[in-house]
């Protein structure tokens, strides 16, 4: 199957959803330079053909979280069920099959002092056939990734148009904490399916007010606990090559490398990591060609980076967001 071909007011409507992503369609419409009905004909195309999802996420030091990248090898036979598996799981996100189809990278967000935290590093993994080796890594600090997406997403929309765009203040919280909180938990699943959902069906989901909902959502967005997440096949911006870097980097020059890749455009996550390599980069490049540019001219001027391991991507069984068909369908979608 073909990839969807992208225009520049297709890239508007991206960068605009990057920026707000519950902005009105008619919003959106005013920023690109366009009508709604066409900006909302576009949106309908780019989900059905390009993968295009807006979903809530919740900012791990908020919501008292920890996340860990862990790498598992395994069979060939294997290790695409079990990268299935690891997919439809709760606790998981950027399940990826990689290094030619005999290992998996996921993240694994916990809860420390839970009933289930860590179950998945203790107990489930070990006990899957098929798996030869398993590593788990902390992450540690992230420098790109989250709510800083990769750079090619953001070139679209002038400054001027990108003000449009800031998301709401908090007003009338009366007294609620703008960090998550277990009576938050219907909102925050029903976001993680479908961050444009409206007010009306998030209040079905939770069972307050849709006033009650908005003004949720804009404390815990304010306070940056929440924020909006897009994803989008990455193909439909001419990515061909996408590759997990392992990299070890002399401790003392940790930061500084962390903060230099973070300007790299070329890398849509940084993050520092325990482990005997303590950076981990996520490449998008057009190409093979693209890529050894970027290893052997942009990180090959770094002297603190000691080793490389590569691991291209082959490819992504979840994104950010939960698989649609694996909770309850507590919204009715709207396209808008």
């Amino acid at each position: 199957m073909d990839m969807l071909a992208i225009d520049d007011l297709d890239r508007r409507i991206i960068h605009a959803l990057h920026l707000d992503g519950r902005a009105p369609l008619a919003t959106i419409a005013q920023v690109a330079g366009s009508s709604t009905p066409t900006v909302a004909r576009r949106y309908a195309r780019l989900r059905a053909g390009g993968g295009l999802r807006v979903i809530a996420r919740t900012d791990t030091p908020y919501a008292r979280q920890q996340q860990w990248i862990v790498r598992i090898t395994a069979a060939a036979s294997s290790a695409a069920a079990i990268g299935r598996a690891l997919a439809r799981r709760s606790d998981t996100s950027w399940v990826r099959l990689t290094s030619g189809g005999t290992e998996i990278a996921a993240i694994i967000t916990t809860t420390p002092g839970s009933r289930d935290a860590n179950a998945l590093l203790l107990r489930d993994v070990p006990r899957t056939s098929g798996i030869t080796a398993v590593s788990a890594h902390y992450l540690l600090h992230t420098y790109r990734g989250g709510p800083t997406t990769w750079p090619g997403r953001l070139a679209a929309l002038a400054p001027e148009q990108c003000e449009k765009l800031l998301p709401p203040a908090a007003t009338g919280q009366q007294g609620r904490r703008a960090t998550p909180d277990d009576s938050d938990r219907p909102l925050l699943a029903a976001l993680a399916v479908d961050g444009r959902a409206s007010q009306a069906e998030l209040a079905r989901a939770t069972g307050w007010s849709a006033s009650t909902v908005a003004r949720r959502i804009a404390a815990l967005r304010a306070s940056g606990a929440l924020y909006l997440d897009l994803e989008i096949d990455d193909a439909v911006y001419g990515i061909r090559v996408v590759t997990m870097l392992w990299m070890s980097v002399i401790p003392g020059h940790l930061n500084n490398v962390g903060e230099a890749l973070a300007e790299h455009d070329e890398l849509a996550f940084v993050s520092a990591t325990t482990g005997p390599t303590n950076l981990l980069a996520l490449a998008l490049c057009p190409d093979p060609e693209a890529l050894h540019r970027y290893l052997t001219h942009r990180l090959a001027a770094l002297d603190a980076i000691t080793g490389i391991e590569t691991s291209p991507v082959l490819t992504t069984l979840k994104a950010a967001g939960p698989l649609e068909g694996t909770l309850p369908r507590v919204l009715t979608r709207s396209p808008a």
